[in-house]
């Protein structure tokens, strides 16, 4: 079974977003190609963004570390640490309002589920 500490692992995409040029860093620590279900860890320096995207699928946003605003056609909210949304079924967008680190959950649209 595969396990990971969400607290060690934010605090080195930190680490790693304070050096990258683009002032964000990320890790799928679930999932990938041939899965329907994905969860990628992303870290962002405050007022780094996520630009306006598609949804590709059902997805949930729940936040680790920081502060984060999802806005999105017909609003926006802002999350502290600790605090889960499930993303709107369209284009939105994500800004990081301090330092912070996202685990992002993600079910592909029409992707086959593996049968045991």
């Amino acid at each position: 079974m595969d396990t990971t500490a969400l607290t060690e692992l934010s605090s080195t995409l930190l680490d790693e977003a304070r050096a990258d040029s683009a002032h964000r860093a990320a890790r799928t620590i679930c999932g990938g190609s041939g899965h329907v279900l994905r969860q990628t860890a992303i870290a962002l320096l405050a007022e780094s963004t996520l630009s306006d995207h598609e949804n590709p699928g059902e997805a949930t946003l729940q936040v680790l570390v920081g502060r984060v605003r999802v806005g999105w056609a017909a609003g926006s909210v802002e999350l502290d640490a600790g605090g889960h949304l499930v993303i709107p079924q369209e284009r939105h967008g994500l800004v990081a309002l301090t330092d912070a680190v996202v685990l992002l959950t993600a079910a592909k649209l029409g992707a086959a589920v593996p049968r045991a």
